[in-house]
């Protein structure tokens, strides 16, 4: 299993401040000596983080798997085609979010995100999609061809004794169903310290992707050690 980290907020204390520093290439760098087996960058449409700079430079400086999460629309199809991530992932996005609040909506987007699937996997990309755990959302993914997917974790990071352990489920039945279908499966969203463990014991889990907690942590202890944390509780050292 793999740990993918997001460096986007390393960019939202930059642009903050509209400044320089801290940098998220840096960070990226920092975070691979940590042991990151990946880094992810979020290019929203307002740039509300990372900027199009970042993207292109990640893309010179990361040896391993370059994750671009991207809103299917044609402008970040554009970019991606020219940087030429290791995989896209689609992810749904709203101006008014603090941050990603929960899967895309596949049914209703079916025909549009089958037709940016196609474009991207003409270029050799491979696309995962940002779901619910919802089996129909697994279902609808192998539909419209996508390589893989990243079940939300939100619900069940958020939630707390039988309720948690009923999100777990349903992460794990979502995983489940992936599999089957040949398709490989990530996770996401909320992961922490705390409640890492559960989801990275899940059989055949591709990868966790896991942002806010690890840079977090780093304010205090550095990146390279909160990623070192990180794989240490989730077993991955």
């Amino acid at each position: 299993m793999i740990l993918g980290v997001n460096i986007d907020h390393v960019a939202t204390v930059r642009e903050a401040r509209k400044t320089f520093e801290p940098d998220p290439v840096m960070a990226a760098t920092l975070a691979l000596l940590g042991g990151a087996d990946g880094i992810t960058v979020h290019l929203r449409e307002d740039r509300r983080h990372a900027r199009d700079r970042d993207v292109r430079l990640l893309r010179e400086v990361v040896p391993c798997e370059l994750n671009m999460e991207m809103a299917a629309t044609e402008e970040m199809v554009r970019i991606a085609l020219e940087v030429k991530p290791d995989l896209v992932t689609l992810v749904p996005e709203k101006r008014q979010e603090l941050t990603t609040e929960g899967g895309l909506d596949v049914m209703g987007q079916k025909a549009h995100l089958m037709e940016t699937i196609k474009k991207i996997h003409e270029a050799g990309i491979p696309v995962s999609l940002f779901i619910n755990p919802h089996i129909m959302d697994v279902d609808i993914s192998r539909e419209v061809q996508a390589d893989m997917v990243e079940i939300h974790t939100g619900l069940y990071a958020n939630a707390k004794g039988k309720k948690q352990g009923e999100e777990l489920h349903r992460v794990m039945e979502a995983v489940k169903v992936a599999l089957k279908l040949g398709m490989a499966a990530n996770a996401g969203h909320g992961l922490n310290y705390f409640n890492v463990k559960n989801i990275a014991a899940i059989e055949g889990l591709r990868g966790l992707y896991i942002g806010h907690s690890i840079i977090a942590r780093s304010v205090l202890v550095g990146i390279e050690q909160a990623v070192r944390d990180m794989k240490k509780l989730a077993a991955l050292l």
